[in-house]
């Protein structure tokens, strides 16, 4: 967009633990977080927290880290507002902030949230050209501000590459990065989400492997499908999907695993930890991974 390389390190975190406890809870951890060398955390907008505010708000609390949205959705502002606080945060905490828009799915956008759920290219295609003419925002800054698309379809992806500084796929394996990279052409960020489980007990890993990919299953099944994986969790087809979305055991694996993104084609990976206790933000699980950030 504004002609630089998006430059995020290459590792940071992907969450969505901090929308469940209080504010004051989610930024004690995300300034502990910052201080563990972490460059860029990316915050999700499901049932919790509105993205934007989340967003501005981990900002004002932290220093260095940059603070992404993975994702905002297009169906929780009119393109106006979402130009209009994408420039607001730019202009405040400059080069810190990532603007990441998904379409989300049919069931929050209609049964959540009441709207009409339209095809997802044309839509989002709509949407940016309605942020782009928006006259509206601070007067001098943001209006080349960074963005990027929540993506794993080829036609989406060649919509982040033509509009966008890039893509932030979500549960994929290392192939699809490959070919992501080989479809979006070298100038484009490629940011991508990989779960992992800090265990070395093999049949809990695979349990909360399979529930996190289960619940990912509807959006990404024809993409994994053409990559040659059967979309069953039992046997060992879902031995082999289990084993190539989620990454479990040490720092060593979740190393290796990051190491391949990068190898195929990946400027940044972000980690999701699975399985951290519900009752506390996952911060021993981001002090172990520490060794890894940046």
């Amino acid at each position: 967009m504004n002609g630089e390389r998006l430059d995020l390190g290459r590792v940071g975190v992907w969450t969505n633990h901090l929308d469940t406890f209080p504010i004051a809870v989610a930024l004690q951890a995300a300034v502990e977080l910052e201080d563990l060398g972490c460059p860029a955390l990316w915050l999700t907008e499901t049932t919790g927290r509105e993205a934007l505010t989340q967003a501005s708000i981990v900002l004002g609390a932290t220093r260095r880290m940059t603070v992404a949205t993975g994702v905002a959705t297009i169906y929780g502002r009119d393109p106006v507002t979402m130009a209009q606080a994408q420039r607001t945060l730019a202009e405040a905490h400059p080069g810190r902030f990532l603007l990441g828009l998904g379409v989300s799915h049919p069931w929050f956008v209609e049964e959540v949230r009441g709207q009409v759920f339209g095809k997802r290219v044309p839509s989002m295609r709509s949407y940016l050209d309605r942020m782009d003419t928006a006259s509206f925002g601070p007067p001098d800054g943001g209006k080349e501000a960074p963005r990027v698309i929540g993506a794993v379809g080829p036609r989406m992806l060649a919509l982040a590459a033509e509009r966008t500084d890039g893509a932030f796929p979500f549960c994929v394996p290392v192939e699809h990065t490959r070919r992501t990279r080989e479809l979006m052409g070298p100038d484009a960020f490629l940011a991508v989400e990989q779960a992992v489980v800090l265990t070395s007990d093999r049949e809990r890993a695979r349990a909360l492997a399979r529930s996190y990919i289960a619940a990912s299953l509807p959006n990404r099944g024809p993409v994994l499908a053409d990559l040659g994986y059967r979309l069953e969790l039992d046997g060992p087809a879902g031995d082999r999907l289990v084993e190539a979305l989620v990454v479990w055991g040490g720092l060593a694996e979740i190393e290796a695993r990051a190491q391949e993104h990068l190898a195929a084609g990946a400027d940044h990976v972000c980690l999701y930890v699975i399985g951290a206790p519900s009752d506390r933000p996952p911060l021993p699980e981001w002090r172990a991974l520490a060794p890894l950030f940046g």
